[in-house]
């Protein structure tokens, strides 16, 4: 059952219903080793911190930073916020100096807390640009500082300004003033488009937030839930601490990298994951199928069938499978997909809730086959994570984001664009008066930019109206359900739809260039160089027959015409993609003009 409490007090409530059991799997920076760490544990460090805050003398509604990877630290650290009533700004792990710097100057703040090297290294070479920015308190022991810095220190060391008692009385006057009045949070948007910007998050918001998703979603005390996103992305953030109120433990997964070998050593039930992550596993069981014997297909793609006509076509609808058709999935439940899950890490899968993007239904339908409940979502930062998603025990249809969470309202406004109001919605942008007006409509609502509709009480998406291109023959087309579409193919790992002003739709297209030169020496095909690949007409020729598949649903002006393959990635460091991975089209379009001016040459 969910603890309802401030967030502040999050840690004691459950430390004194759980005590001794486990709430933290995690490694040390630089370890593979997994401990594990208490609920009593988590309450006392949290309560150190809250003191050491003190007596660096936090003041109330002060902005902290916080520059890490996720890590048992970062999250000590953002309790230990909350309880003195300060305001934790979280920065993602990969940001730049100048996206540290222009947030450390707007929001005023003193100390920044880093996790590696990495981050140290950024936040002191900023430093000297920072006016406010007083001290630097590293997570990680075995980052070696500059010479002669005399302002940072070691987390290890911060925690022992806690005394044990000089501090305890005016932490527990903090804790008497708390109130869902606070603000707990300020998370700049990556932003695909101009400066970003600081949406305020309130305690009210998060007791609402986590009310609302405590009854779409069937989470509980013998859940383990892995960290696939970072910590700063909203939709991680809301859902670990929605995992914290259920007393659920948490599998700290501090390198993404590591994640599928992190999810093989520590078999989680849960976990939060954008399309991303799904598409993958798709064009990895997709390549493992092409390779196999002609029975071991024939099998596969029976146990694939078998599971959609079970979680797709019966469970979904909220019908019971037939007794023949149930015998027969329970059987290949447990060989068949357990196996593929087994390789996993999913032994015994709960649920996943997705969101950041659009989830193609050909995925969906896949992971949903496999016996995995995939949890289709949508959120903003602004409205502290979940707008709709599945709900528990309710019927949903693939394609759709699900039903809106309880005390939600709405509207669907000009444009079809969706609009908000409710609880969980921002109050607005830190220190943005004028963007704030914008951004609400005269009612209130929240314009989230994003078209769609409401049918028979589930919500679909159609497009980002700011992304929505329209073609030089007046025709609409709406990229990222373009992008979705293609994605899911094996031999695709990025992609940015070009249309807006110009006669056709074209594409960049960054391959997986592992599987692609896998087939190049299948077929006997010479190249020396990814450019050599990426320009050979037999590649191009193979690409663009399976393109033309997948994209057979779509309308003619929305169908891709013609692409070029990319021998280098789209990157965070040439500003092509934002923290969360999303792309930056603008960037783009301007980073490869003479490629994309090619494509359009008669």
């Amino acid at each position: 059952m969910q603890t309802v409490c401030h967030l502040a007090m999050l840690p004691y409530e459950q430390a004194k219903k759980y005590s001794t059991r486990t709430v933290f799997e995690y490694q040390d920076f630089g370890s593979k080793v997994w401990k594990s760490a208490s609920w009593t544990d988590f309450a006392e460090n949290v309560r150190r911190i809250s003191r050491a805050l003190l007596s660096l003398g936090v003041g109330v509604q002060e902005n902290i930073g916080v520059f890490s990877q996720n890590a048992l630290q970062y999250i000590y650290t953002d309790f230990g916020a909350f309880g003195v009533r300060a305001v934790t700004v979280p920065f993602y792990a990969t940001s730049s100096e100048n996206q540290l710097e222009y947030v450390i100057n707007d929001a005023n703040i003193r100390f920044v807390f880093v996790g590696e090297q990495e981050q140290y290294d950024k936040a002191r070479r900023v430093q000297a640009l920072c006016g406010t920015l007083e001290r630097i308190i590293v997570f990680d022991p075995s980052v070696t500082m500059a010479a002669h810095d005399n302002s940072s220190m070691y987390f290890n060391d911060f925690v022992k300004l806690d005394d044990g008692t000089e501090k305890e009385q005016e932490l527990q006057q903090r804790w008497q003033e708390l109130n869902d009045d606070d603000l707990v949070n300020i998370l700049y948007t990556s932003g695909t488009t101009g400066d970003s910007k600081g949406v305020m998050l309130h305690a009210g918001q998060f007791a609402a937030a986590l009310k609302a998703n405590d009854e779409c979603v069937d989470l509980g005390e013998n859940d383990r839930v892995i960290t696939f996103l970072p910590i700063t992305h909203i939709f991680e953030r809301g859902w670990d601490i929605l995992a914290l109120t259920e007393g659920a433990t948490l599998i700290i997964n501090t390198n993404p990298h590591d994640i599928q070998q992190s999810m093989r050593e520590r078999h989680p039930t849960c976990m939060s994951a954008v399309p991303r992550f799904w598409e993958k596993v798709y064009a990895g069981v997709q390549a493992k199928i092409d390779n196999a014997s002609p029975m071991q297909k024939k099998l596969f793609r029976e146990a694939l069938e078998t599971g959609r006509k079970v979680n797709v076509e019966c469970v979904s609808k909220g019908k019971k499978p037939s007794m023949a058709l149930a015998l027969k999935y329970a059987i290949i439940n447990k060989t068949i997909l357990a196996l593929v899950r087994k390789q996993l890490g999913l032994e015994k899968p709960n649920i996943f809730p997705t969101a950041g993007a659009v989830v193609s239904p050909e995925v969906e339908t896949f992971v949903k086959s496999l016996g995995i409940k995939m949890i289709v979502g949508y959120g903003l930062t602004e409205s502290l994570a979940t707008v709709s998603c599945n709900h528990k025990d309710k019927p949903f249809t693939v394609g759709s984001v699900g039903i809106p969470i309880k005390g939600l309202s709405i509207k669907i406004g000009e444009n079809n664009e969706i609009l908000l109001k409710g609880p969980t919605i921002t109050r607005g942008y830190y220190k943005r008066d004028s963007l704030n007006k914008e951004a609400f409509t005269e009612e209130g609502y929240f314009r989230t930019g994003d078209a769609g509709y409401l049918k028979d009480g589930e919500l679909f998406l159609t497009e980002r109206i700011k992304d929505l291109y329209k073609t030089s023959n007046g025709k609409y087309v709406a990229p990222q359900a373009v992008e979705s579409k293609l994605l899911v193919d094996k031999y695709i790992e990025q992609i940015a739809v070009i249309a807006d002003e110009r006669k056709f739709v074209s594409a960049l297209i960054v391959p997986a260039y592992g599987l692609l030169e896998e087939f190049a020496r299948e077929y006997n095909i010479p190249f020396a160089s990814r450019q050599e690949l990426c320009d050979n007409p037999k590649i191009a020729k193979m690409l663009t027959e399976r393109i033309n598949t997948l994209q057979q649903g779509l309308a003619g002006y929305e169908q891709v015409k013609r692409f070029t393959l990319l021998p280098e990635p789209f990157t965070m460091e040439n500003g092509e993609l934002t923290n969360t991975l999303k792309t930056r089209r603008p960037v783009i379009i301007k980073n490869y003009a003479e490629v994309i001016e090619k494509m359009y040459e008669e």
